[in-house]
């Protein structure tokens, strides 16, 4: 009797066609992990952003969007990210760091700023695996924690057009373009060398707290080197990058494919594809006067 069977050509044509399905299935899963990953990234960035309106409705403005080394003896080089961690269920982390600047000014002094170290799980999109645990930064050698996401200072450092700059507070009757058309915290992701992008004791470029709590939508380089590459003085603009560009830190990107998430001053949340990237700085202003927004 004759034995039937798989000729050589049959059994790699059934294993061609098994490897494609699973390649495909990978890819299925992986892009619902992402979608998963923004839904929740989302979902922090309107944490955020509520936590902005809670802090404006206490204090009728808005949280300070960087600290400056002039207010070393009032928590320097903290920020809006420092400010609205009681409105984000992390009271205790606030109250402690409170009492580390009355035993200390010196925030990168830890102890008793261990505070620096501690990651701020809505401080952190789970699309970049790099911010859920502390860093070290190898540039200071600092463990430092880390923000996925960073308040929307205008077009550039210099500017100060946008919500959260350096040293002032707005109200939102100073947001004459509109809540619903202005910027207030955008996706980008830390620095490769994890110097840029700390939540707490940002310092920022050249102390201005550009590029580790706040951002302009045309940011420059202030910096001569960055992580060992040369990177152009900018402008740098919202586009797509990857996550080891040395070069990313100057300008809002995201892990995502295609554009990045952004809260706005009303405090709804929408993703920005990258080809919106000519109006940004319209709606990166405060009170510029301009038309702009998306359809």
């Amino acid at each position: 009797m004759k034995r039937s069977g798989f000729t050589l050509i049959e059994l790699l044509v059934v294993l061609a066609i098994i490897a494609i399905m699973i390649g495909l299935l990978m890819s299925a899963v992986q892009r619902v992990r992402e979608a998963a990953a923004r839904m929740t990234c989302s979902g922090k960035l309107s944490q955020m952003s509520l936590a902005c309106h809670n802090y404006e409705s206490t204090y009728n403005r808005l949280p300070v969007g960087h600290r400056s080394v002039l207010n070393f003896e009032r928590r320097a080089f903290t920020g809006w990210l420092y400010e609205i961690l009681p409105y984000i269920e992390q009271d205790n982390v606030f109250r402690e760091a409170e009492g580390a600047f009355r035993t200390n000014a010196n925030p990168f002094l830890n102890p008793p700023h261990r505070h620096i170290a501690i990651v701020i799980k809505s401080y952190a999109c789970p699309s970049d695996n790099r911010v859920a645990t502390a860093q070290v930064s190898t540039k200071t050698n600092n463990t430092i924690a880390l923000t996925s996401y960073l308040g929307v200072s205008g077009l550039d450092y210099k500017s100060k057009d946008g919500i959260f700059i350096q040293d002032r507070r707005f109200t939102f009757s100073e947001i004459t373009d509109g809540t619903s058309n202005t910027l207030l915290i955008g996706e980008r992701p830390p620095s490769v060398d994890f110097q840029f992008g700390w939540w707490y004791a940002g310092v920022g470029q050249q102390l201005t707290g550009s590029a580790d709590q706040i951002l302009g939508v045309r940011e420059h380089n202030l910096q001569p080197i960055v992580s060992g590459s040369k990177c152009g003085p900018g402008v740098y603009s919202f586009r797509d990058r990857r996550l080891d560009d040395p070069c990313g830190m100057f300008g809002f990107f995201s892990p995502h494919p295609g554009g990045a998430l952004f809260a706005f001053a009303d405090g709804h949340v929408r993703f920005v594809p990258y080809g919106a990237n000519g109006i940004m700085p319209a709606m990166a202003s405060r009170a510029g006067g301009e038309v702009a927004g998306l359809e």
